[in-house]
Parts: C-alpha cells; sequence; structure tokens
C-alpha cells in the first residue's frame, strides 16, 4: 500500500523513512518501515551486534495525574503500582472483566502524583476510552498525540546516546527520567527510559513530534546507528521470549495462560496486602489456584517457547498435534531466528504438553515437522542491571 494513502495515518519521521528508502506497510493503523535497503536479516544482526534506532510513533502515550492516579489505576491491572518507586517503569496488563487480556503496557511513576504509560499502537483508541471510563473521576487521564516514540537499542546504544545526553549510563534497565539532548545544533527535552522490546539493552525516548526527525537524524549521525524496520523488531521480540498482543496475547488468554504470572507481584495475589480488586481477580485466582495442583484442569492451555527439530519456518496459526495426530495447540508466532539461526515459536499447547523437552508436531502444509518445547528467552537477554 502506498504511504500516501489517506486512510492510513503516518508518523512524523514519515519524510525521513521514505528518504532512507524505507519499505512502508500499513501497521496498526499506520504507514509504518517494515525494513530498509539493507533488509530484514542484517538489520537484526546489527541490531544485536550494535545499535538499531525504531520508530514506534505509533504506540500510545498518556498521562495519570491526581494524588489517586496510581491507586486507580491499580484497579484496572493485578500489579502492584501503589508501591512503584518514583523514577522506575514496569509492565502491566489491561483486564477484562473475565481476567482476559485488553492490552500490555508499560508504565513509569515520573513523581508528582504522576504515572506516565504507553500502550500498544493497535489497541490505543480502545485503551485509552477504557482507562477513562473507569477511572477518569478519580484522577486526569491525559492523551498525549503530539509526542513521538523512538527505541534505540543494543549493546552500543548507550554509547551513542551518551554522546548527546551526558547522564543517560547512569540508568539502570527500567529506570529513567527527563533529558536534554544536544544535537550540536538545538537542545531537545526528552523523556526516557532504559527499556526496549528486544531483548537488548536500550532505551525508549518520548520526544515531542516537532523535534522527532532532528532527534533521529542526530542518532543516525553516530557511528554506531542504523535504522531498523518493523521485520527485524518482530525477529528480535520473538527471540526474546516476548509477546506480541494480538499474536501471542488478547481477550481469549488469561495472564496465567499467557505464562505471564511475573507480572503479578506477591501483593496482588492471594494473601497480599492488596490482594484482588482487579478485573477478573476471582477467575484469575481459581486458575492460578488450578495451575499450581498436580493435574492440570482438562482445557487448560500454556503459552510455551518451540524450537523446530528440522530447518523449516513455522508460521503463525501452525496447528499443533500429539504424536497420535490429535490437535493440542496452536503457533501463535513463528519464524527463522536470525541469533539462533534455527526456527522459533511460541504458541499455546494444553497444558499436558508445557513442560520443556515435551515433543510436539507442527503441520507445515500438510507436512509434520517436528518440535520441541523450548525454554525463553532463546536468546539471553542484555538488559543492563547495573
Amino acid at each position: 500500500m502506498s504511504t500516501t494513502d489517506t486512510a492510513l495515518l503516518t508518523t512524523p519521521l514519515n519524510a525521513l523513512h521514505i528518504e532512507l528508502g524505507a519499505r512502508m506497510v500499513p501497521f496498526a493503523g499506520y504507514s509504518m518501515p517494515v525494513q530498509y535497503p539493507a533488509g530484514l536479516m542484517a538489520e537484526h544482526h546489527h541490531t544485536r551486534n550494535a545499535a538499531g534506532l525504531f520508530d514506534v510513533s505509533h504506540m500510545g502515550q498518556l498521562r495519570l495525574v491526581g494524588p489517586d492516579a496510581a491507586a486507580a489505576f491499580e484497579t484496572l491491572m493485578p500489579v502492584d503500582v501503589i508501591d512503584l518507586p518514583v523514577g522506575k517503569q514496569r509492565y502491566g496488563l489491561l483486564l477484562t472483566d473475565e481476567g482476559t487480556i485488553i492490552d500490555d503496557l508499560m508504565f513509569f511513576n515520573k513523581g508528582n502524583n504522576e504515572i506516565f504509560v504507553i500502550v500498544n499502537g493497535a489497541c490505543k483508541v480502545g485503551d485509552i476510552a477504557h482507562i477513562q471510563a473507569k477511572i477518569g473521576s478519580r484522577c486526569q487521564v491525559i492523551p498525549l498525540p503530539d509526542y513521538a516514540l523512538l527505541a534505540l537499542q543494543g549493546p552500543q546504544a548507550v554509547a551513542a546516546l551518551a554522546r548527546l545526553a551526558p547522564g543517560v549510563d547512569k540508568l539502570v534497565f527500567m529506570t529513567g527520567g527527563n533529558f536534554t539532548v544536544d544535537t550540536g545544533t538545538q537542545k531537545i527535552d526528552v523523556f526516557l527510559t532504559r527499556s526496549g522490546y528486544t531483548g537488548e539493552d536500550g532505551f525508549e525516548i518520548s520526544v515531542h513530534k516537532d523535534h522527532a526527525d532532528a532527534l533521529a537524524r542526530a542518532l543516525l549521525a553516530q557511528p554506531e546507528v542504523k535504522p531498523i524496520g518493523l521485520g527485524a523488531r518482530n525477529s528480535l521480540r520473538l527471540e526474546a521470549g516476548l509477546c506480541l498482543y494480538g499474536n501471542d496475547i488478547d481477550t481469549t488468554t488469561t495472564p496465567v495462560e499467557a505464562s505471564l504470572l511475573w507480572a503479578m507481584q506477591k501483593v496482588r495475589r492471594a494473601g497480599g496486602a492488596r490482594e484482588g480488586g482487579f478485573p477478573g481477580a476471582t477467575k484469575i485466582g481459581a486458575s492460578l489456584a488450578d495451575s499450581t495442583g498436580t493435574t492440570a484442569p482438562k482445557g487448560t492451555k500454556k503459552r510455551v517457547g518451540l524450537i523446530a527439530l528440522e530447518r523449516i519456518p513455522v508460521r503463525d496459526h501452525t496447528e499443533l498435534q500429539d504424536g497420535a495426530g490429535n490437535k493440542i495447540g496452536e503457533v501463535t508466532s513463528g519464524l527463522l531466528g536470525p541469533t539462533i539461526d534455527k526456527p522459533v515459536a511460541m504458541g499455546y499447547v494444553d497444558a499436558a504438553w508445557a513442560a520443556v523437552g515435551s515433543k510436539v508436531v507442527a503441520i507445515v502444509r500438510g507436512k509434520p515437522v517436528p518440535m520441541e518445547v523450548s525454554a525463553m528467552p532463546f536468546v539471553p537477554t542484555r538488559y543492563y542491571r547495573g
């Protein structure tokens, strides 16, 4: 589809993408770069070895402001919002009343009764409406449509960014703050966190749309940095074992089924000081209790990592079977992992087949492809923790 298609939105970096020769595709209602002339494989490896710059401005950004903002936001998610220290970020899950996942998100305690939130691009309109409807009477819900979001990812990201924004090297994973980026011709105020969705060290940078192009060009002028498209972002996050909303989690999956219990702090679980009190709490509590038993209830599914034992990529929506030909699940994301150099996937299987080492069969164009349930991430993460 053409980048000039009026049905699609564009980000503040659209002109830069076209100048750099990006192949643009529709994504989450936007025209977005899927890859640049170097290609997906080169972009993937460059991010693993140096630093890649991603335009993720399709994501939704918003502020929750007021003395009750943290407590109000905590009523929407099974995570600890109230106790999150100032200057730190956490992963969260918006839930339906049935305990299934509306969206996953990141939130940051900026202090002064303010929570900064980033939600997925394809879900942002619904997410913001949901948050406004549920807690808008308890705090201000302020969308930030005039802000772009850039992600600088890779082991050399910190060296590149620190030249322009001294002090960012002092941050550790899931911390952040306000910084000034000196491009040499202008100084740009940004809010950034040391985080990302590639499994690598890196930063996500929120900047006013009027300064996004100048910021991106200043970062691309650094010798370590090259532009990276959505294709490599997908392969990087899959190797890191990270979910893609709409593929690996959605309103048909619960945090228990999605193996996201690590995102539910003890204070919100049964016996915790603030247990329950979020949508679907009773159902999630029951399924959590069942999942700790010796025998999972019939029909229980689990998200797992999978590695193909033959060099055949196994794509989304591929059926998974046991050795007798019975359907036991489905692949939700899959490709040839450029770093691991093996076909990797994640998907859902009946709980009886979820143990690491279990052998299953994927049906690829009618051909059985043996796969093995694997621990995730497939490639070790390299977040900077100090």
